[in-house]
């Protein structure tokens, strides 16, 4: 049984509950549609007796091209926007966090920031041959988010979550991330759904609960994601955050969110006294 909404396609076989993100044509960028859409699908199959595992993935090309910032953010006085900025990110992550039930990350194609953070926050991570990471936080100015600070480090190693969240914004491909720890198994992209429905149906048949990677702990990873969301609105107010947003919007000829950015720049000696 197949569900096709405008953001997300529910399917259902034997107790697995498939959630597709369905905005190719965006590379399934999680505007803030997108993003209800995915809460709304993930609530419902939470509730729903006969969905015992989801699988979450992209349709397309892409996984998911990450939270589209000049959709989400709107101008407002300064403390109210940081505090909707922390609550925006907190909320976002505390959608897989809190999800109750086993939870299969099926990476299709190059997954970028939020997306890839929130793969982690699943049981495991399957990722297709085509599949590439990418948490450009350093680039961007911003700090670690989705619990990516402690995370990366338990899964993957010290020296590879530098590579990934420091400067150098080293993007595994699926193969390379089998091979660090950060996928749990790889397959080709013909085969990934069917290999994702296998594993999952393997986890009803074994009992397999919802867990996190590296042996943590939900309450641990709600206080690390709680205190890094405070961090990333900071970050976000602040003025290479804001240039840099401006200059990439502007040479990807999106002038509208381009033009909000630069004039929350430029005009941030003024409004930045209204933190305080």
């Amino acid at each position: 049984m197949e569900k096709d909404f405008k953001y997300i396609i529910t399917s259902k076989l034997n107790g697995v509950t498939t959630l597709r993100m369905n905005n190719p044509k965006k590379l399934n960028g999680w505007t803030m549609g997108m993003m209800d859409a995915f809460k709304k699908a993930l609530s419902d199959a939470a509730k729903d007796d006969e969905t015992k595992v989801v699988v979450f993935t992209g349709k397309g090309k892409y996984y998911s091209a990450g939270v589209n910032l000049g959709g989400t953010i709107k101008l407002t006085h300064p403390k109210t926007l940081r505090a909707l900025i922390a609550k925006h990110n907190q909320e976002l992550f505390e959608t897989f966090l809190d999800f109750p039930k086993p939870i299969l990350a099926a990476v299709n194609g190059p997954a970028i920031g939020a997306s890839v953070t929130s793969a982690t926050l699943c049981n495991a991570i399957i990722a297709s041959e085509n599949a590439t990471f990418s948490t450009p936080f350093a680039a961007l100015g911003v700090p670690p988010e989705g619990c990516s600070s402690i995370l990366f480090e338990r899964m993957m190693g010290k020296e590879n979550a530098e590579r990934m969240l420091g400067e150098e914004g080293w993007k595994p491909t699926g193969a390379e991330a089998l091979e660090i720890g950060l996928a749990q198994w790889l397959a080709s992209p013909e085969t990934l759904l069917e290999e994702a429905q296998a594993i999952a149906e393997g986890w009803i048949e074994s009992g397999v609960v919802r867990s996190f990677q590296g042996g943590s702990e939900l309450t641990e990873l709600k206080e690390t994601n709680a205190r890094e969301s405070i961090q990333v609105a900071d970050s976000f107010l602040g003025a290479p955050f804001l240039k840099g947003q401006y200059q990439f919007l502007w040479k990807k000829k999106k002038r509208l969110p381009a033009t909000m950015f630069l004039s929350l720049w430029l005009s941030r000696p003024l409004w930045s006294l209204l933190l305080r």
